[in-house]
């Protein structure tokens, strides 16, 4: 079968289309994936699904940034991750036919593309690489969990915090004189949510980096000094 050509793919024109679950898609299925996709923008702290809900699709964020996060009993909620341009969500409730097991929010402007249920079933019959796509995705976030528990075992919270305040101003920061600044786009109890921590321990955390001259905290403002980027490797929080 004759593939398509990219621009006739409804992610043909994505940043991520190479990455992306659907670019296996091609001959008739690319008529059902156009009928079924649609485009959504949200504002910051605009919700995608709700916990509860209706697992209706499969989303890919484009653009923005995504708090996954779940909600207990006694009204509190626990920040889980966070899902940046080209990551999947919500593919959990679509796979087990479910409902969300978790609630999606905008933390900032953002824009994501969805693909219904009724055509990804359809497409993932006729094109086999994307169901091993999607497969591949949910073994890349089990993995995630698994390094995260490593991490949580094996590595002081005062680097985890340090690691994590790195990885978020390499999304977000910009450079200045002093070093580089950034706003957090999360509030400092979701910052402990992250790190799996109370959110006196997370002051504590943060008073000790201060104290090492790693960054200057205020507020929401994070400023690093430039011998902290340059002699630290940047990675993605654990």
């Amino acid at each position: 079968m004759q593939r398509n050509n990219k621009n006739q793919h409804p992610c043909g024109n994505c940043a991520f289309y190479g990455e992306s679950i659907w670019q296996p898609v091609a001959g008739d299925s690319v008529s059902v994936l156009m009928r079924g996709f649609t485009r959504k923008n949200l504002q910051n702290g605009q919700s995608l699904y709700l916990q509860g809900s209706e697992g209706s699709g499969v989303f890919c964020v484009s653009k923005g940034l995504i708090a996954l996060r779940t909600h207990h009993m006694d009204g509190s909620s626990t920040l889980l991750r966070l899902a940046y341009p080209g990551e999947i969500i919500g593919f959990r409730a679509f796979l087990g036919n479910r409902p969300h097991q978790t609630e999606a929010i905008a933390l900032l402007p953002s824009r994501i593309c969805t693909v219904a249920r009724r055509g990804a079933n359809q497409i993932m019959r006729a094109n086999p690489e994307v169901l091993a796509q999607l497969a591949a995705r949910c073994i890349d976030e089990i993995d995630r969990n698994h390094a995260q528990i490593i991490a949580t075992a094996t590595t002081s919270n005062k680097q985890r915090l340090k690691d994590l305040m790195l990885f978020l101003m390499e999304k977000h920061g910009r450079p200045v004189e002093a070093g580089h600044l950034m706003r957090l786009p999360l509030s400092r109890s979701d910052l402990a949510d992250l790190l799996g921590v109370q959110p006196e321990t997370l002051s504590r955390l943060i008073k000790r980096l201060e104290e090492d001259g790693f960054c200057s905290i205020t507020g929401r403002n994070v400023l690093l000094s430039s011998p902290s980027l340059s002699h630290q490797k940047i990675a993605q929080p654990q």
